[in-house]
């Protein structure tokens, strides 16, 4: 009997115990089961129950009509015919990954170069990412909704739109308001274009307008992520309903026993934000870090540590990613974009390069007392335009490397771009895990990602809404895209 022979015949055995489950419910639906086929069977796979941790070792997944339709364990004897059978033997089958923080962006010249972006994420197992805002919410809201038709291949795609700041903000496609009627208008807006939740950022957006924007998305019922301003508390905004803070610089700030008044300085011109900063550096504790954290965690506030792209800036004085070879799937426009954040980093002097490095380390050990107060953590990469070397698709397998790195046991960082990201949009209902019902969003490892995190790279299928893209389609994927890389006119 040959490897596929016996593929098929484990899988077919895995149907029976489906067909007797529809026997239960009705002889009609027996015979459906009996009679027709699913659209794609994974047999004797291992799956990863990324809730609880367990492996449930020789499963058969049924997926048909994009929806997972059974789970089995192998039984004793052929039964139903599947239209593909995937062998699952050797492999470990999580959900789906989601990157919690990408950007789409750098201008209307560069939205092919963007689009370019959506098959690098499920090349790596990505099938879902939360777009927290570019310039380009127009061709994002059109790519959104063409993948949810299927017109259109790539992630799933939860998006912000357009986010809200301050009048001459240098943010450029943002909504800028400088009232609280003008916040309003941007929230209807918003509303209309079907968000998926609302972004504010800090750079010219009042601390009053900004609090008021966290308390009307939240009585709106809409979720809300954000850059804190420096006047504001940490506590506050949490205490106003904000849903995610987005980088951990700001879970940081929360740690110092004196933030409140610190933010309170800053806000009276007392102290610039190197101050507060220097300040935050030197009196930072556990202590009050954990009382903190449990605040954040009471409220449901979330936290985005987006560590990959802050790591790549800190160390740039070690590897300037000249060589790196996924350059070759980065358009020359959005290579472009990297040049800011590089140029601002070679200014710095030796004291200034200590200074990075120490606090990214600093930053980055909070990841467990974030996790030990309930915090919930979402991975996301901050990829896209302007974040130098932080590439779209393996940076979120790097994020999570370093979330391990720095504390958090395989099993959390697996949560964290799985069944965390579902229930903070509140999709976990058809998201988030591989349960009966759910989305037909599945990878298969070979190897266990609650033993090792670096598993995740040894992706040999993933399949996104139900249809099957094995090792072979995955690499052509990404040489597709490295041609019509290749092809793109260099940057003028």
């Amino acid at each position: 009997m040959t490897s596929i022979d016996h593929a098929l015949r484990g899988c077919a055995r895995g149907l029976l115990a489906f067909t007797l489950s529809m026997l239960a419910a009705g002889p009609l639906l027996a015979r459906e089961a009996a009679s027709e086929p699913v659209d794609v069977l994974v047999c004797d796979v291992t799956l990863i129950d990324v809730v609880d941790g367990k492996r449930h070792a020789h499963r058969d997944i049924a997926l048909s009509d994009g929806r997972i339709v059974a789970i089995t364990g192998t039984a004793a004897k052929p039964d139903r015919k599947a239209r593909r059978i995937v062998d699952g033997r050797g492999k470990y089958a999580i959900p789906g990954l989601w990157d919690m923080h990408v950007h789409f962006g750098g201008g209307e010249k560069l939205i092919e170069e963007n689009r370019a972006l959506l098959p690098l994420y499920v090349a790596h197992g990505i099938t879902a990412v939360r777009d927290a805002a570019g310039d380009l919410s127009p061709s994002v809201f059109q790519w959104r909704d063409a993948i949810a038709a299927g017109r259109e291949a790539g992630p799933t795609i939860f998006t912000s739109g357009p986010k809200i700041e301050g009048k001459d903000s240098i943010w450029p496609g943002d909504i800028e308001i400088d009232s609280e009627a003008g916040l309003d208008q941007a929230l209807d807006r918003l509303a209309a274009e079907r968000v998926d939740f609302i972004k504010i950022t800090d750079n010219t957006l009042s601390p009053a307008l900004f609090l008021k924007a966290l308390e009307k998305v939240k009585a709106r019922g809409m979720i809300s992520s954000a850059h804190i301003p420096m006047a504001v508390p940490v506590a506050q905004a949490s205490d106003a309903g904000l849903g995610s803070i987005e980088h951990i610089a700001y879970a940081y700030k929360a740690g110092a026993p004196g933030e409140a008044g610190l933010s309170r300085r800053f806000g009276a011109g007392e102290l610039d934000s190197r101050g507060v900063w220097d300040q935050v550096d030197a009196t930072f504790d556990e202590k009050s870090a954990r009382v903190a954290y449990r605040r954040l965690a009471r409220n449901g506030t979330a936290v985005t540590p987006t560590l990959n792209g802050s790591l790549v800036t800190a160390y740039l004085d070690q590897n300037d990613h000249a060589s790196d070879d996924y350059l070759k799937y980065i358009g020359p426009g959005l290579q472009a974009t990297y040049a800011w954040r590089v140029e601002r980093a070679s200014k710095d002097d030796a004291a200034a390069i200590a200074r990075r490095h120490r606090r990214f380390e600093t930053q980055a050990a909070i990841l467990p007392l974030l996790q030990e107060a309930g915090v919930t953590i979402l991975a996301g990469t901050d990829a896209g335009f302007l974040n130098s070397f932080n590439y779209p698709g393996i940076a979120l397998h790097e994020e999570l490397a370093l979330f391990v790195r720095y504390g958090l046991t395989p099993l959390q960082a697996l949560q964290s771009a799985t069944i965390n990201g579902a229930r903070f949009l509140h999709k976990d209902a058809t998201h988030g895990s591989l349960v009966e019902g759910k989305a037909a969003d599945v990878v298969l490892l070979d190897a266990d990602p609650t033993k090792d995190i670096g598993a995740i790279r040894r992706i040999d299928t993933v399949i996104l809404r139900g249809e099957v893209h094995d090792r072979e389609a995955l690499d052509g994927m990404l040489e597709d895209v490295r041609k019509r890389v290749a092809a793109m006119p260099a940057e003028g």
